[in-house]
């Protein structure tokens, strides 16, 4: 019998589905919208596991506090969803095994284990799409702190003074240094009169502002907007050199939606991150690389957490 190890990353609008075969290979890939709710979830997942045809356990990674027996705590981005016990539902409806972390960690599972970090002993997965997320890797081991929630490193304040962020403090990293955040930076510069050439692709509808529309005037070479990319980058730099500081990792990978346009993005990030570095002459610099895997990163590395577990 084919092995088929099937991952589901659970995101705010979809399910991603993969399924892995016994080389760690995609052989399918599906996709269905979230329902809303808790029970209506389960069972979505519990059609979606059929569906797919594991012929082993599961993996599903969720957003938000992820406890290690498989309770999300905590989910800004999903409808009515705390203390919401993903793992022991899933296991009693298919009779299976169900392993159940956050969708960040799962990311970094997928990218250590067979992507751009693959054999790595200290590494930082850093998620950039609506918000920020991350997993950690420190010598050899895949870290889930003291209740599993480690990683939530989107949620360091960078500015007390800061945009009110989701999980209710201010100035959190992921308000600068996210795809909201840099469609914030964005509107902010068009009110200001800067980024004309933004304000013309959304006619003058600032709230429509978003990041695709900054990278877009910046690929046509509008010097406002390679200016307001800079200063993107200079906020992802101040959370990577904090993170450096704290971890002293070989190698970061980029990840998340804006990974995509990663050729934008990286050469800045890595000019102000050396800017930012405490002693950068003094020490060597961990690398900065891109995802392997993109937005299937999550669904990837779900299928391998019984490997990590």
């Amino acid at each position: 019998m084919t092995t088929r190890r099937v991952g589901i990353d659970v995101g705010g609008t979809k399910f991603l589905g993969v399924v892995l075969d016994e080389h760690g290979t995609v052989i399918d890939e599906q996709r269905r919208p979230t329902p809303k709710g808790p029970d209506a979830i389960i069972d979505g997942l519990v059609e979606f596991v059929r569906e797919l045809r594991p012929t082993a356990g599961i993996g599903v990674g969720v957003p938000g506090l992820v406890t290690r027996d498989g309770v999300l705590r905590a989910a800004p981005n999903l409808v009515d969803i705390n203390d919401f016990g993903v793992g022991r539902l899933l296991r009693e409806r298919l009779d299976m095994a169900v392993h159940v972390d956050n969708d960040a960690t799962c990311a970094a599972v997928a990218e250590w284990q067979v992507g751009a970090a693959k054999d790595a002993r200290d590494a930082v997965v850093v998620t950039l799409g609506t918000g920020i997320g991350g997993g950690i890797v420190a010598g050899g081991a895949l870290l889930r702190g003291a209740n599993g929630f480690t990683g939530e490193i989107g949620h360091m304040v960078v500015d007390p003074n800061g945009p009110l962020c989701p999980c209710g403090r201010n100035g959190c990293w992921e308000r600068y240094a996210s795809g909201s955040g840099l469609a914030m930076l964005a509107r902010q510069a068009v009110r200001d009169g800067r980024l004309e050439r933004v304000r013309a692709l959304v006619g003058g509808a600032i709230d429509e502002v978003r990041g695709e529309h900054v990278q877009t005037a910046a690929r046509e070479g509008d010097a406002q907007a390679v200016v307001l990319i800079d200063e993107f980058a200079r906020w992802v730099a101040l959370g990577l050199v904090n993170l450096a500081n704290i971890l002293d990792p070989d190698l970061f990978v980029i990840g998340g939606g804006l990974a995509a346009s990663g050729d934008l993005y990286l050469q800045p990030i890595k000019q102000w991150f050396g800017a930012l570095l405490y002693s950068p002459s003094l020490r060597p610099h961990p690398s900065l690389v891109v995802a392997h895997f993109g937005e299937r990163a999550g669904a990837v590395g779900a299928a391998l957490l019984a490997d990590v577990h």
